[in-house]
């Protein structure tokens, strides 16, 4: 029998590792500089903390969590998603008293059980942000407008930024019993999912995919024009914000992101070359999650975006990230003894921060000088008898063939000069 990696999973091998690295390493660059600080969070939590943050009724408590029960009898979910963790571990290290506002960023692996397709997969990856301790619209516009800085960084095109306001508990409140009332008559024509979400949760009707073309959607009260003076007052200023850093921007009634926790803000940066999946990353406002988790009034915001996305939207678009793949040397040597001296030249140049390799495989020269090659050196080094009699390596540029002997005790200090 054949063992395989689990249906909605995927090995990241190494000639895709460093663009994954890349991705990294340019978002802590680009966070840092908004004061976006890292934290790190368990992969796995007690359920009853997506139960009560994400919300009973949603499609990811419902049908799509990782749940099981651990040897102390205790229920326990691989996180679906990152915000409610980030959330908890705010609430229980009191973070709230410190100076406010709280910035962070995060990185790492999610789970949700749906079926696999194109960009979306039952073990998937997110780099996300939290900001907590603050209500003003500007810090919605600035989380916007940093996922957009982001992505623009890394040479993404033809995005599109949907917003959206979900209004708050009162003005959403009314805003449903109109709901209710707009698809009773049309009831039996809404999918079956959509039709369990009728009494639950009605705003998810808003953005189903499989009742989105029918002719009664259009029609719908559209939740923007129906929200309360605080709620509109505050749309109305992220708007400005966002005018401010002219940052383009769609009203998308249909809007209401999948989860509950979501009030005021919510937003969509979409990539229209990627198809149904087409949301590179999203996110909102969630001034009450902190008070549903750990009864304290804490207003939150933030986003996630897809790591497999970003990359098949950078594929889509033809963009080769600027990964390098080189390496700075290659030993290559001549006889058992050259090896081993190669082999303690190797250790030195390496503790000198070069990146080098040699031969294992007992290869011929001109095997080992094709091997430098597939690894891209920018040096040859070659050690052979001859060379050790006179105490020197002779060193080839690749690209051109020029070669030259440097005395083997300056070895080091002379490659370390040289390489780029």
């Amino acid at each position: 029998m054949k063992i395989r990696a689990p249906r909605g999973t995927n090995d990241i091998l190494p000639q895709d590792t460093a663009k994954w690295q890349y991705l990294e390493q340019k978002s802590k660059e680009i966070f840092s500089t908004y004061n976006y600080q890292e934290i790190r969070t368990p992969i796995f939590e007690k359920t009853n903390l997506f139960q009560r943050g994400i919300g009973e009724d949603t499609d990811i408590v419902e049908k799509e969590m990782y749940t099981f029960e651990d040897k102390g009898g205790r229920s326990i979910t691989l996180r679906p998603e990152g915000t409610a963790s980030v959330v908890r571990s705010f609430l229980e290290n009191k973070i709230y008293g410190h100076a406010q506002p709280t910035k962070y960023y995060y990185s790492g692996p999610m789970f949700r059980y749906e079926r696999p397709q194109s960009g979306r997969y039952r073990q998937f990856h997110q780099i996300g942000v939290e900001v907590f301790g603050t209500d003003s619209p500007a810090i919605d516009a600035e989380i916007i407008s940093l996922g957009m800085h982001f992505i623009s960084e890394l040479g993404l095109k033809d995005l599109e930024v949907r917003l959206n306001s979900v209004g708050c508990p009162k003005c959403r409140a009314d805003y449903k019993e109109k709901l209710l009332d707009y698809f009773e008559p049309y009831l039996e024509q809404l999918c079956s999912d959509c039709q369990n979400r009728y009494d639950s949760n009605p705003l998810r009707i808003l953005d189903c995919k499989v009742d989105s073309d029918k002719d009664f959607m259009a029609d719908a009260p559209k939740i923007h024009e129906e929200l309360c003076d605080e709620c509109q007052e505050h749309f109305s200023e992220v708007k400005e914000y966002l005018d401010l850093l002219d940052i383009d921007y769609q009203i998308d009634a249909t809007l209401v992101r999948g989860l509950d926790y979501y009030t005021k803000t919510a937003f969509e940066v979409v990539c229209n070359e990627l198809g149904a999946q087409d949301a590179v990353f999203g996110g909102g406002r969630y001034d009450k999650l902190a008070e549903e988790i750990g009864d304290r009034d804490v207003p939150g915001i933030g986003f996630a975006m897809g790591v497999e996305r970003i990359l098949l939207a950078l594929e889509e678009q033809g963009i080769e990230l600027p990964i390098d793949r080189e390496i700075d040397l290659f030993i290559t040597t001549i006889g058992e003894e050259a090896q081993k001296t190669a082999f303690r030249y190797l250790n030195q140049l390496r503790k000198a921060g070069i990146k080098v390799e040699m031969d294992y495989l007992d290869r011929s020269v001109k095997g080992q000088m094709k091997c430098a090659d597939r690894n891209n050196a920018q040096y040859s080094i070659i050690l052979g008898g001859n060379e050790l009699e006179k105490g020197v390596a002779t060193v080839r540029e690749m690209k051109t063939g020029d070669q030259e002997e440097i005395e083997l005790d300056n070895l080091v200090a002379e490659m370390d000069k040289r390489v780029e």
